[in-house]
């Protein structure tokens, strides 16, 4: 599986911060936002990713994330030059999936919650497509999923003016193969984006698309607001304060996944030096001893 990680966008509600900086380049907490979005693919199991940004940023990603080896990733870079849809992602990164299942993950999603690895890698090996959604008190501003007694889906409508349930697809997607046909096969919606909802309506119609409910034990944050900004570094900052354990440290998961091995983990860490965010990695290795 590969992943697809859709960084473009103009950041409008977050303007004025985004006049001079992308916003999955934002901090959020202690981390680059786009830290978040990435740590999921890793758990996946994920070491082959296409990451889509505008023309203007791309030279900023890679100055920070640069080809991923130091993870142990493969990371390849594409432009999307405007926002026409998530979507359209699909189109830009097929090549690159190569007719393979794939992973696509917005870069303002953060997510966090027990045993998310065993979520997402169970997710990978879904047959068609498989949406993650968690309940929210607004649906309205989302797309929504709606499921039958036994946890199937029946509808799926993006931003309902009549919600039939509080479930709110959430921007992580695990699909198969033919993700980039259905893709191609959809045309622009009224606000000319290629929607992803209608991607997943195509999975629905054929009776492939599967639903993993993220309930109580998850938090859920689309980082794309002042507020929502804000509120996600608070909470980032008090489960890292509290449990000493950091989210979406990079350098751990590449070490606890394999991507890396001790001597590459210890090297990483000496580069980060004695901040905070460093000094948890030789104790990490001291721990594992």
């Amino acid at each position: 599986m590969r992943g697809i990680l859709l960084a473009g966008g103009a950041g409008t509600r977050l303007k004025p911060l985004t006049l001079v900086a992308s916003k999955q380049l934002l901090p959020v907490y202690n981390k680059p936002m786009i830290y978040y979005p990435l740590s999921l693919l890793m758990l996946a199991g994920i070491r082959e990713t296409l990451i889509i940004t505008t023309p203007e940023e791309q030279p900023r990603f890679r100055a920070l994330l640069g080809d991923g080896s130091r993870w142990g990733l493969s990371l390849d870079y594409a432009t999307q030059d405007q926002p026409r849809g998530i979507a359209e992602a699909l189109l830009i990164g097929g090549d690159f999936a190569r007719g393979e299942p794939l992973c696509l993950v917005l870069g303002d999603n953060i997510l966090y919650g027990h045993d998310l690895t065993r979520l997402l890698r169970g997710a990978a090996g879904n047959r068609g497509a498989t949406v993650f959604c968690h309940p929210v008190r607004d649906p309205q501003r989302y797309g929504v999923v709606e499921l039958d007694g036994a946890g199937r889906p029946v509808s799926l409508v993006e931003k309902p003016k009549e919600p039939k349930s509080n479930l709110a697809v959430i921007g992580l997607y695990m699909l198969d193969g033919a993700a980039a046909a259905h893709a191609a096969a959809i045309r622009p919606s009224a606000r000319g984006e290629l929607e992803i909802t209608d991607v997943l309506q195509r999975y629905l119609a054929a009776g492939e698309l599967g639903v993993v409910e993220l309930g109580r034990g998850f938090a859920w944050f689309d980082a794309g607001t002042p507020d929502s900004l804000l509120e996600t570094a608070e909470f980032v900052r008090t489960v890292e304060h509290r449990q000493g354990l950091p989210i979406a440290c990079l350098e751990e998961i590449a070490w606890r996944m394999g991507f890396i091995d001790r001597a590459q983990l210890q090297r990483l860490a000496d580069e980060l030096g004695g901040i905070e965010y460093g000094r948890y990695l030789p104790a990490l290795l001291a721990q594992a001893r």
